[in-house]
């Protein structure tokens, strides 16, 4: 497709505390933007203190999509993600707005960004079975050596706690004899059907873990431990795809008498740490990112946008002017 007639998109990526959020208004604000969350928390409602969501008050009149529309029982995975992706972008071309796709789920960006199928290779429910299974006997640790070794590439992405994706990988090579990892990196090579710049957030590893852990604290003070009272209280389980999310499964424990509250938050902060260092890991093998570094800019806001907003420029990414008198800056 000629490059002119692609349908542009923004794209800000990033390790998870690496403030994202505020910049995506600001962006928003300055080139007529709307967003869409690229997170697979923020989609759930009820999950608000542990997925670190925006409010509705904090959104500075900006639209977001994909933020509080699935019930906590409901299944979330890159298929839907793509496909309610997609139908957003239609909504905010056909109001003449640039979308900006927020978040630090790499592979749902991937699979959006290069219009990835996930056509092949559908569900086989008694093979599924037993998979889960095996896991429940054997545990998640070693279903996910049985997938290390048909596919160590997605092994390495893929954490061995999430049973669910390790289950799909291995899934996908039973049914179609390729590997998950090979199938979407060949699909990942396809043209993106938008024209785009894909920025990610990025700061020093110290800072950014120092931000992780008071991030942590700052949600105990908010009431974590009680957000995931309620979520038990109506049914929510570990197996649960909502409830394998960060912080919910570590204070899921302590509700469950696993460890004590102590321990969990230790656990939340060690595993948010570990997190942000594979999502960091995830990018960095992405070729066609545009690093930001806090520390590049003196820590500075507005030295950020203004970097960001003259990429736009010599990329032609926007068909309209970019609104000056929004940012304050030009």
């Amino acid at each position: 497709m000629e490059e002119k007639k692609k349908k542009p998109l923004i794209v800000l990526a990033g390790p998870t505390a690496a403030g994202k959020t505020k910049l995506s208004l600001r962006l928003s604000q300055a080139v007529g933007g709307e967003i869409i969350s690229a997170d697979s928390m923020q989609v759930y409602r009820h999950m608000d203190i542990g997925s670190a969501k925006i409010r509705k008050e904090e959104m500075e009149g900006v639209p977001h999509h994909l933020i509080d529309v699935l019930e906590p029982e409901e299944e979330f995975h890159v298929a839907r993600f793509q496909d309610m992706a997609k139908r957003a972008l239609q909504e905010i071309y056909a109001r003449e707005n640039i979308p900006i796709l927020v978040g630090g789920t790499g592979f749902y960006i991937q699979a959006l960004l290069y219009d990835i199928d996930f056509s092949r290779g559908e569900e086989d429910t008694e093979y599924r079975r037993m998979l889960e299974a095996f896991a429940r006997k054997e545990g998640a640790g070693a279903l996910h050596e049985r997938l290390r070794k048909v596919d160590p590439e997605a092994a390495d992405m893929i954490h061995a706690n999430n049973v669910k994706r390790v289950v799909r990988a291995l899934e996908f090579y039973h049914q179609t004899g390729t590997r998950i990892s090979e199938h979407n990196e060949k699909e990942r090579q396809k043209e993106s059907p938008y024209r785009f710049v894909y920025f990610v957030l990025n700061d020093d590893r110290g800072r950014l873990y120092d931000r992780i852990d008071r991030r942590v604290d700052q949600m105990m003070e908010e009431g974590l431990v009680e957000e995931v009272a309620y979520l038990k209280e109506r049914g929510c389980r570990k197996g649960m795809v909502s409830m394998q999310g960060l912080g919910y499964k570590e204070i899921l424990a302590f509700l469950d008498g696993e460890t004590s509250l102590e321990e969990a938050i230790r656990l939340l902060k060690r595993d948010t740490r570990h997190f942000a260092k594979r999502q960091i890991t995830w990018f960095k093998r992405e070729p066609d990112c545009i690093w930001l570094n806090w520390k590049d800019y003196d820590d500075s806001e507005d030295a950020m946008l203004c970097a960001m907003l003259a990429k736009l420029r010599e990329r032609k990414i926007m068909e309209n002017e970019i609104r000056s008198d929004d940012t304050g800056l030009l």
